[in-house]
């Protein structure tokens, strides 16, 4: 299964942990924390973006959809 990048100022589709990736989907290390709605901040380098890596759960252990 393919991850799908997320560029920077897209609105987070899902809450959680997204990490870091270079423009050839290498991972950078760096990893930061969104919720659901709110828009991805911007990358330190150019052409970076994001993939999620840790979906947040709720109360009731569903993944936030």
């Amino acid at each position: 299964m393919k991850k799908s990048k997320l560029k920077p100022g897209q609105k987070t589709p899902v809450s959680g942990q997204y990490a870091v990736v270079g423009p050839r989907g290498g991972n950078t290390g760096k990893e930061i924390t969104s919720t659901k709605d709110n828009p991805l901040p911007p990358t330190s380098k150019k052409n970076q973006s994001y993939v999620l890596v840790d979906p947040t759960k709720n109360k009731s252990g569903k993944t936030d959809s």
